[in-house]
């Protein structure tokens, strides 16, 4: 069986060029996410309105970077093997739990060209979650990730401003702001912000906001220089 992963193989036939940006961090009224929208296809972009977040079940989302429909098939069998969790121990399933399933089952085909970097996040028994687990079976826990090509932007944004104890309109506002600033710098992300708030009670899709409108809401906040002398 011919290869398809580039990065490890000269003589791939599929060359995949990745680009996207999503994040999600932990704070003190839950989790927030926050994607993108845009697919390309090489230097091509082939969609402005591609969905980043999968709704695993009310109180699980998965996010979506690398191959689209590696992620969407995975994610959307992580959401039929949580539901029959469910029927068979009369429980929801935790976070930890569902980000090992998906984490074992990408595992079996390690090697083989599957191309996903996801974020598994939600609320059980134990309050918020938030892990970060790729096509290579890596997973890991934490309170803060962001994948994708415009990561780098985002991070930069997020380690900036990021506190623990901010309110809800701050985390949401920050998550939005992240996402805007990678669009803006990054090439292989754009199109709209998808925002979306874990809780107790599930998630909570907030909205979506188009980038081009989101330059301008920023630009009109810029505070003028001072002038000064050189």
């Amino acid at each position: 069986m011919k290869n398809t992963d580039d990065s490890k193989y000269s003589d791939a036939r599929i060359k995949f060029a990745h680009g996207t940006t999503t994040l999600a961090f932990k704070f003190k009224e839950g989790v927030v996410v926050a994607v993108d929208s845009r697919a390309t296809a090489g230097s091509y972009i082939a969609s402005q309105t591609v969905k980043k977040v999968i709704e695993i079940n009310p109180y699980l989302l998965g996010t979506m970077a690398g191959g689209a429909a590696d992620c969407s098939y995975w994610e959307r069998l992580l959401g039929k093997q949580c539901r029959l969790y469910e029927l068979k121990n009369k429980q929801r399933i935790s976070v930890a739990a569902a980000s090992k399933l998906l984490s074992n089952m990408v595992y079996s085909y390690k090697g083989m060209g599957l191309s996903m970097g996801t974020m598994v996040t939600g609320w059980d028994q134990k309050g918020p979650g938030l892990f970060y687990v790729d096509s290579d079976g890596t997973r890991l826990a934490g309170n803060m990730f962001s994948v994708g090509s415009g990561s780098t932007y985002a991070y930069g944004v997020l380690d900036a401003e990021y506190r623990f104890d901010m309110s809800i309109p701050e985390a949401l506002e920050l998550g939005r702001r992240a996402i805007f600033h990678a669009t803006h710098r990054d090439a292989y992300s754009g199109g709209s912000v998808r925002v979306y708030h874990v809780t107790e009670q599930g998630w909570k899709f907030i909205g979506i906001d188009d980038v081009a409108e989101l330059y301008w809401h920023y630009k009109d906040q810029e505070k003028p220089a001072d002038n000064m002398d050189i």
